[in-house]
C-alpha cells in the first residue's frame, strides 16, 4: 500500500515510492528505491523535502500517514475549489479554432533557434544581446492572446535532447499565459515572457555532461547545478538591458514559499510576486518534459502531484496557474463515468471540470473504438470526468496524434 508521510518518519528499510517534490530540487534521481544506505537518509532529511510516499508492501510501515485513496480524494478537492474561487482582476482567456496550431508550431520552431544561439553566445562568454528577444516575446503573447494552450501543450511535447532550449521557450509561454490570467498587463506580461525565456541562462556554464547525466548528480555536481541561477543573474546584470523584473524571476525561480529554495533561502512575502510565478513554471514544464533521466509525467497527474507540494508554491498563484492550464490540461488521459477513456482536446472557459474530450477505448469491452469527440459542457451530454488515468498503465501509442490538431503534425 502506497502512503504519504513526513520526512522525519523515514527509516532505514522503508521502500520509497515518490519524493514529494520537483526531481531537479534535490539529487537524487530514482524515484522508487530501497533506503538502506544511511547516506541517503541524511541527505533526503537535508534536502528540503517535506513529504515521501513509502510502499508498505515493499518496506518498513509506520504509524500514521495520508493513504492513496485519501490523497486522491484531498487533492480533488482542492482542485476543484482552486478553478471554483474567481481570481482577483483575472480575464478567461480566449480559446480559438485549432488553425493556432500550424503558427505555434512555426514559432516554436523559431524560438528553439534563439533560445540555441543565445546559449551558444554565452558559453563563449559573450555578452548577451537580450533585447533581440523581445519580437519573439511580442509573437509568443499574440499566439497565447488567440489560442491560450496551442504553444504551451506543443513546447511540452519536446525530446530529452530539445529540453535546454524548449524549456525556456515553454516557460516564457507559461508565464504569458498565467500573467493573463492574474489579470496583468502591457509591458509588465511582456518583461515576464522575457524572463521566461531568459530565467535558465545560466545552465550555459554548466558541463552538458552534468546538465544532461542520466544518473543520480554527486554531491559537488548538484552544488554545481545549484550555483546556474546566480551565474545566470550575472550574465544578465553583464548585459546592462536586463529589467529588474527579468533579473528577480533569473536569481529566485528556485526559491520556495516555506524557505527551503535557493540561492537565498527565501521565504513568503521575501519572494516577489514574479518570481514565484516563475516557480510554479519552471517546475510544470520540467515534470512534464522528457528528460535522459526521468520519464515526463502526465500533465494532469504533474498538476495533482504539485498541489501535494506543501510549501513550495504560493497557494495563489498556484490556483491562478491550475485555471491557467486547466484541471485536466490539454493531453490528459481521463475516465469518464460511462468506463470510456479520452484525451481532453480543448479547455472549456465556463467550467474547467468539462472540457472537450475525444473518447476512443471502453474499459468494459477493454476495446479501442472510432474516436469520437464530445463536449462535456453540452447539456446533451451526460458524460462526465470521474478520474485522470495515467498512460503509463496502458499501451496506447498515439495519444498525442488524439489531441494534437494535422495542422500542427510536421
Amino acid at each position: 500500500m502506497l502512503k504519504r508521510i513526513p520526512t522525519d518518519q523515514l527509516r532505514l528499510g522503508m521502500h520509497v515510492h515518490e519524493l514529494c517534490g520537483s526531481w531537479m530540487d534535490h539529487p537524487f534521481w530514482r524515484s522508487r528505491f530501497l533506503l538502506d544506505d544511511p547516506g541517503d537518509l541524511r541527505r533526503v532529511l537535508a534536502s528540503g523535502i517535506r513529504e515521501v510516499w513509502i510502499d508498505t508492501a515493499r518496506g518498513l510501515d509506520v504509524a500514521g500517514g495520508v493513504s492513496e485513496a485519501e490523497a486522491v480524494e484531498q487533492v480533488e478537492r482542492e482542485l476543484v475549489a482552486a478553478v471554483s474561487t474567481p481570481t482577483p482582476a483575472g480575464a478567461p482567456l480566449p480559446r480559438t479554432p485549432a488553425e493556432e496550431y500550424a503558427h505555434a508550431a512555426q514559432l516554436t520552431r523559431q524560438a528553439k533557434e534563439k533560445v540555441q544561439s543565445l546559449f551558444a553566445e554565452a558559453r563563449l562568454g559573450r555578452v548577451l544581446e537580450t533585447e533581440g528577444c523581445l519580437p519573439l516575446v511580442d509573437d509568443i503573447i499574440g499566439s497565447v492572446t488567440r489560442n491560450s494552450g496551442a504553444l504551451a501543450s506543443l513546447v511540452r511535447l519536446k525530446s530529452s535532447d530539445e529540453y535546454t532550449y524548449l524549456h525556456s521557450v515553454a516557460v516564457c509561454t507559461l508565464m504569458v499565459a498565467l500573467a493573463r490570467t492574474l489579470g496583468l498587463e502591457g509591458e509588465e506580461v511582456r518583461q515576464l515572457g522575457l524572463a521566461g525565456l531568459l530565467h535558465d541562462m545560466g545552465k550555459a556554464r554548466i558541463p552538458t555532461e552534468v546538465l544532461n547525466k542520466p544518473g543520480r548528480l554527486t554531491d559537488a555536481e548538484w552544488a554545481l547545478m545549484k550555483e546556474h541561477p546566480t551565474w545566470g543573474h550575472e550574465m544578465l546584470l553583464a548585459n546592462g538591458g536586463a529589467s529588474p523584473l527579468v533579473l528577480d524571476v533569473c536569481l529566485r525561480h528556485h526559491e520556495k514559499m516555506d524557505g527551503s529554495g535557493y540561492p537565498g533561502n527565501l521565504s513568503a512575502e521575501q519572494i516577489s510576486l514574479h518570481a514565484r510565478m516563475g516557480a510554479v513554471c519552471d517546475v510544470y514544464d520540467a515534470i512534464t518534459s522528457a528528460r535522459p533521466y526521468k520519464a515526463p509525467w502526465d500533465a494532469g497527474d504533474a498538476v495533482r502531484q504539485m498541489a501535494q507540494w506543501k510549501g513550495h508554491f504560493d497557494p495563489a498563484i498556484f490556483q491562478a496557474f491550475v485555471k491557467t492550464v486547466g484541471i485536466y490540461p490539454i493531453g490528459t488521459l481521463v475516465r469518464l463515468q460511462s468506463g470510456r477513456l479520452g484525451v481532453v482536446t480543448e479547455q472549456n472557459n465556463a467550467s474547467l471540470l468539462t472540457p472537450k474530450v475525444k473518447v476512443f477505448f471502453s474499459t468494459q469491452t477493454m476495446k479501442r473504438f472510432a474516436p469520437q469527440l464530445l463536449d462535456l459542457a453540452e447539456a446533451a451530454v451526460s458524460d462526465r470526468i470521474t478520474g485522470v488515468e495515467l498512460a503509463e498503465r496502458w499501451s496506447f501509442r498515439d495519444l498525442n496524434e488524439l489531441w494534437l490538431p494535422a495542422e500542427a503534425r510536421g
